[in-house]
């Protein structure tokens, strides 16, 4: 179990870093989301590759790929689709949507309305769409990869938390190291080299089949320990007494810490889980889940490190 998880993981590493340089972190987060069948938010300044890191992905793991540029005009059946009439057949037939993918990115998610962004909500949640009082269910592959940019909030939306909730990571992507940085440029500013042309990279490419299926059923396999359990319980605990902090993570979230530590364990190759495997994955599962006090703000305290902190004070299970 545990070999073929790894070499599961080296493949899809070693060939998204031919295209995404550096985000080594993100492009585990993104794997530890697939085989957790959760969805994804993606937050970085425009430039720093989050359109292209889906794209590579769903590339190389030979996924069905749409994306929706979200925007302030658009509505529900932009992204569901709509009935329509043949006139041929004397029937309604279903026009679908772009959600009717696997890997579904939702770029600038906060640039369209509430309305628009709820008609979202019951796809990730329960993988079916309900249109004109008929429901459709999506692929058992499907993921949504949505990306906000943090800093230009004129005309956005807000996600609110009930739909911010159902995003199993939130992964925060920063400007990459100095050398990074310039291999970047060397590599895509000479005009040769086009980072979106993927087929003519040479990528390596996972065989057809149900694989993501089997994966899963080996990531059950992993065991967590009772001391571990408590571990997950006691940090989020921890997130609803901390003064710092309005509103903590709900059970919701302790189940998230646990089922994404069980399944970064899966991919580093071992049939349990560690305390560095919760604490890997506790600021990328439970940052979106709080929110901090008003005052917590003013003194210029972020999520990450008021969840950092209570990392380092709770008590380590042995």
């Amino acid at each position: 179990m545990e070999e073929g998880l790894k070499k599961f993981t080296d493949l899809l590493t070693s060939e998204i870093s031919k295209v995404i340089i550096g985000q080594k972190e993100a492009v585990i987060h993104l794997l530890v989301s697939l085989l957790a069948r959760g969805h994804v938010l993606m937050e970085g300044v425009p430039g720093l590759g989050k359109t292209l890191l889906a794209k590579t992905l769903a590339h190389v793991l030979r996924a069905e790929f749409n994306r929706i540029q979200f925007t302030p005009d658009m509505m529900p059946a932009d992204i569901l689709g709509t009935q329509i009439y043949d006139l041929q057949s004397r029937a309604f037939r279903l026009r679908k949507g772009p959600i009717f993918t696997e890997i579904l990115l939702a770029d600038e998610i906060n640039r369209t309305p509430p309305k628009t962004q709820a008609a979202l909500l019951e796809a990730m949640e329960e993988r079916q769409v309900s249109i004109d009082g008929k429901t459709f269910p999506l692929s058992e592959s499907f993921m949504v990869v949505a990306t906000q940019n943090p800093i230009e909030q004129e005309g956005t939306y807000p996600l609110p938390e009930a739909q911010v909730d159902r995003f199993l990571v939130k992964i925060v992507l920063s400007y990459p190291e100095t050398s990074e940085e310039r291999e970047i440029i060397g590599r895509y500013g000479g005009g040769a080299a086009s980072a979106h042309d993927l087929d003519a990279m040479g990528l390596k490419r996972l065989p057809e089949g149900e694989w993501a299926i089997r994966l899963r059923k080996h990531v059950a396999q992993v065991k967590a320990e009772e001391s571990i359990v408590g571990y997950v319980q006691t940090l989020v605990a921890q997130t609803r007494s901390s003064p710092h902090i309005y509103l903590g993570a709900s059970p919701r979230g302790g189940i998230a810490l646990l089922r994404t530590s069980r399944c970064l364990a899966a991919l580093e190759g071992r049939g349990y889980i560690t305390p560095d495997d919760v604490k890997r994955m506790a600021l990328p599962v439970l940052r979106h889940r709080v929110i901090l006090r008003p005052e917590a703000d003013l003194e210029g305290l972020t999520p990450d490190r008021v969840i950092t902190g209570i990392l380092d004070t709770v008590a380590v299970p042995r």
